[in-house]
């Protein structure tokens, strides 16, 4: 089954809901596959805090494009990016579409805000969201340039992060349902659950929504399930566990001058030999380099 078929049976799955891990590399792709996930979430956040550089497209989108290709090419679950805006306009978000597609990426979210995008969780009542008109204009293009029927375009609405409340919410939800999104992401910055909550029992079920409960993590899951949430994203959290065990072992390492008293607590390399498939290399080299031939011969 293509990846993209995946993605679209995890988000219209009758088992509500289905969960999406973080990744924003080859490795942490694989050990999200790994651990179980039935999806990826390439996050722009993550991808970008890995380069060293922040969450405003200051990465561009083809160096983001060369990390997506080692996770595609890493795994065999779909992966769906989180693209920001698109990176431009309609013409820059249905040429993105183009290239994720031979990448055999599954799907893309698109948040309605202006390009260049800030992270939602920095003053985000300040940031200024897209048109209605021009975001469903970026969506139409993105759906008529995919050349694969099942590959998903997910409409991240910010309404709610920019202050605007749940009518201005529901309003663009529905245009992007109308304009072609196959689903759409609601986001909310506060640490209840509330404007989710409310937007879930106004939209009655008439498209299928994500959501990624990064502020409000202490709601227990069984909410998400009972209001009928299609797709749960773990939006960042591989990448700030690995910052911290980094910190912690860099720190320890200084400190100690020595690597006695951590080397049992961290993977060994043989484990990060089995992730990169070592073994496989190995048996192709008896397969197809020659043997060593010795003087005598």
């Amino acid at each position: 089954m293509k990846k993209s078929t995946k993605l679209k049976h995890l988000l219209n799955s009758p088992q509500k809901p289905e969960f999406l891990m973080e990744a924003h590399n080859g490795l942490s792709a694989k050990v999200v596959e790994e651990a179980g996930f039935k999806g990826i979430w390439a996050s722009g956040l993550s991808i970008s805090a890995s380069m060293g550089v922040r969450d405003n497209n200051e990465a561009s989108w083809t160096q983001v494009l060369d990390v997506l290709e080692f996770m595609s090419d890493a795994t065999t679950i779909p992966i769906l990016l989180d693209g920001d805006t698109g990176y431009g306009n309609f013409n820059n978000a249905r040429r993105l579409v183009k290239k994720l597609e031979q990448l055999d990426i599954a799907g893309v979210c698109i948040e309605d805000k202006i390009f260049p995008k800030s992270n939602s969780f920095i003053s985000g009542e300040t940031q200024s969201l897209a048109s209605i008109e021009e975001f469903c204009g970026k969506i139409k293009a993105m759906k008529d340039t995919q050349m694969d029927d099942d590959f998903i375009v997910v409409a991240r609405v910010e309404a709610f992060i920019a202050g605007w409340g749940l009518e201005e919410a529901l309003k663009r939800a529905d245009a992007y349902r109308q304009a072609g999104a196959d689903a759409i992401l609601i986001h909310s910055k506060k640490s209840h659950f509330n404007e989710i909550e409310e937007f879930m029992k106004a939209w009655n079920d008439r498209h299928p929504v994500v959501i990624a409960p990064t502020k409000y993590y202490s709601t227990p899951t069984e909410k998400f399930k009972n209001l009928g949430v299609n797709a749960v994203i773990w939006a960042n959290h591989n990448l700030r566990a690995s910052l911290t065990a980094m910190q912690k072992i860099s720190k320890q390492i200084l400190n100690d001058e020595s690597l006695i008293q951590v080397e049992d607590s961290i993977a060994s390399v043989e484990e990060i030999f089995r992730i990169q498939n070592a073994e496989e290399l190995q048996s192709a080299e008896k397969k197809y380099l020659p043997r060593t031939i010795s003087k005598t011969e």
